[in-house]
C-alpha cells in the first residue's frame, strides 16, 4: 500500500471513499451515544434534531456541485422527479439494508461471542434505537406529545420494519388494539430453510413496548405472542396496545 492516498489506483481510491464515508457514519453514532450517556436521551434527541438539519444540508450541498444534481428546497432533485413506485422500491431497499446491517451485527457478535452475548445485545440496542424512531418518526409526521393510540397507529406504519413486512391492526375498541406481524422478513426466510423460528420475544418487549412509550408515555403494551411462543399461521407476533381512560 502506498504511503500517500494521492499515490493509490483508482480502485483503492474508491476503496478508501467508501472507509470514509463509513467513519462518518461511525462517528455520528457516537456524538449521539456519548451526549445521551452524558446528558440523557432527551436532551441527545434535541441536540440530534439539530446536528442533523445541518449536517444534512451541508453534505447535500457539497455532493450536488460534486455529482453535478440541483437542490430543491435542500432536497435532492433526482429524489423529487423520481417516479411513484420507484420511490417506493428506493424506501423498501433502505429498509432491506437496514435489516441486513442488523443482521449483520448480530452474526458478528455470536459468532465470535455465542448467541446469548448477541441477543443481549441486540435487545440493549433495540432499547435505545425504539425511542429514537419514535423521535424521528413523531417529528417528520407532526404528531404532538400525547398523540393516543391513533398516532400510535400512524407511527407504526412509518417504522422501517413497515415498508419490508406485512402488518395489520386490529381495533377493540377506543381504549386498545392489536397490532400483528403477519409477514415477517426474518422468519419467513427460516421457514423457507425449514428452520424453527427465531425467538425474538425478549427483544420485542423492548422493541414494542419502548416504542409506544415514546410516541405517548401513557400507552401499556403486552405482548399476546412473539417466538420462541406457539403462534396461529396468521401472524408471527401480536401486541396488544392500551391506554385506560
Amino acid at each position: 500500500m502506498n504511503d500517500f492516498p494521492e499515490d493509490l489506483d483508482k480502485r483503492d481510491k474508491a476503496e478508501l471513499v467508501v472507509d470514509m464515508m463509513t467513519r462518518i457514519v461511525v462517528h455520528y453514532g457516537l456524538w449521539f451515544t456519548e451526549i445521551r450517556h452524558q446528558m440523557g436521551m432527551e436532551e441527545a434527541l434535541t441536540v440530534l434534531d439539530k446536528a442533523t438539519r445541518h449536517s444534512v444540508g451541508i453534505g447535500l450541498s457539497r455532493m450536488s456541485k460534486l455529482f453535478g444534481f440541483k437542490l430543491e428546497d435542500g432536497m435532492p432533485r433526482p429524489l423529487l422527479t423520481m417516479e411513484d413506485h420507484d420511490l417506493k422500491e428506493l424506501m423498501a431497499a433502505v429498509s432491506k439494508n437496514w435489516l441486513a446491517n442488523d443482521g449483520v451485527w448480530f452474526q458478528a457478535v455470536e459468532f465470535s461471542h455465542g448467541m446469548n452475548e448477541a441477543k443481549r445485545c441486540n435487545d440493549s440496542c433495540w432499547a435505545q434505537f425504539s425511542p429514537y424512531e419514535a423521535h424521528a418518526i413523531s417529528k417528520f409526521l407532526g404528531l404532538d406529545d400525547r398523540p393516543g393510540l391513533e398516532g400510535l397507529k400512524k407511527a407504526l406504519n412509518f417504522r422501517m420494519y413497515a415498508f419490508i413486512n406485512k402488518q395489520s391492526m386490529v381495533d377493540e375498541g377506543p381504549e386498545s388494539f392489536i397490532f400483528q406481524m403477519n409477514e415477517c422478513r426474518v422468519q419467513m426466510a427460516r421457514k423457507r430453510k425449514n428452520l424453527d423460528d427465531y425467538p425474538c420475544k425478549s427483544a420485542g418487549q423492548v422493541e414494542y413496548a419502548y416504542f409506544a412509550r415514546a410516541i405517548d408515555p401513557r400507552i401499556e403494551t403486552e405482548c399476546i405472542g412473539c417466538p420462541p411462543d406457539k403462534h396461529p399461521d396468521q401472524w408471527f407476533c401480536a401486541w396488544r396496545f392500551t391506554i385506560r381512560n
